[in-house]
């Protein structure tokens, strides 16, 4: 989840529709490279949020010559035919909402052939990208995986809570507002609030076709299904409950070590919550971010997009 006003809202260069095989029509948006284009990156957006909450880091990417797209998932924003169906997945659940990335990322291949092409995902986003690389990883350049985790974990953390217990926020307790978890930044937490296309929880039915993807996610042969050389960096608050305070974050990447992977690289920030990209040092959160992304782009033999970047870039610590 991702967008502080005090940052300009970036406005899409285009706006499109297209038609999931239930017959919904997945609102994208297209923000075009403010320079010459370095590569693509594809967001994937967390539960009970919209793409729209992301304008920080389009911001930044565009600026650093990154063409950028997304779309409101299945649910939410405004793919969704009203507020009642916020948090509804439909008879497909989720992995439906993974095949409508994988159908968006087709879209951004056809129409950027040959250009670094990158998926991030944020919380439940980063769960839908971790299934997708699964069957889709020769399809990208690169996975960035912000506020995500093992969803076994998750699952069974979900499932032993006490009935109408908000085991996010309670780490938190006594809290201001029960979405303290987001971010330590209150203005944050006070426009999700007030952000009439954003919502607390997913329907029972859709939560569950989400938790439902864990067993997957971690299966040692499904895990191995993934190249080996595909490029990983991962970044977490070390309080963020989605990712169990890290232990999440580095199982998953233990995981993926042992199913053959090598090039993972991660960024931990002490003390920042869930939203790392909306936290209060967001500036470095986005500054180390590009710098991941500028070395790959100089191994493949492209210009650093920023020498601060590049220097950044050789600082990162890697399992």
């Amino acid at each position: 989840m991702s967008l502080h006003t005090r940052i300009p809202a970036t406005t899409p260069s285009s706006k499109f529709r297209f038609r999931s095989t239930d017959g919904l029509s997945i609102a994208c948006a297209r923000w075009d490279s403010r320079g010459p284009v370095h590569g693509v990156v594809q967001i994937a957006h967390s539960m009970g949020e919209h793409i729209g909450r992301y304008a920080g880091l389009i911001e930044a990417l565009t600026s650093a010559g990154f063409t950028i797209y997304g779309n409101d998932h299945r649910g939410h924003g405004r793919s969704a035919p009203s507020a009642a169906h916020f948090g509804d997945f439909g008879e497909g659940g989720f992995d439906l909402l993974v095949e409508d990335i994988v159908r968006l990322s087709r879209i951004v291949k056809a129409g950027n052939p040959d250009r670094p092409f990158f998926l991030l995902g944020h919380s439940m986003g980063s769960f839908a990208a971790q299934q997708f690389v699964l069957d889709h990883s020769q399809d990208i350049d690169g996975l960035i995986l912000s506020g995500s985790g093992a969803l076994d974990g998750l699952a069974r953390l979900a499932s032993s809570a006490p009935p109408g217990k908000n085991i996010l926020n309670a780490p938190f307790e006594p809290a201001r507002t029960q979405f303290d978890w987001l971010s330590r930044d209150s203005e944050v937490v006070d426009e999700f609030i007030n952000d009439p296309l954003c919502f607390a929880q997913l329907q029972p039915a859709s939560f569950s076709s989400f938790l439902a993807a864990a067993p997957r996610l971690a299966d040692p042969v499904r895990l191995r299904s993934i190249r080996s050389d595909l490029p990983i960096y991962l970044f977490s608050g070390s309080e963020d409950p989605v990712g169990e305070r890290l232990e999440g974050v580095q199982l998953l990447v233990e995981r993926y070590h042992r199913a053959g992977m090598y090039g993972i690289s991660h960024d931990f920030y002490s003390g920042g919550r869930h939203e790392m990209l909306n936290e209060i040092n967001r500036g470095e959160v986005r500054v180390r971010l590009l710098g991941w992304i500028s070395g790959l782009l100089e191994n493949r033999e492209t210009r650093p997009l920023n020498p601060q970047w590049h220097e950044v870039s050789h600082k990162f610590r890697t399992y």
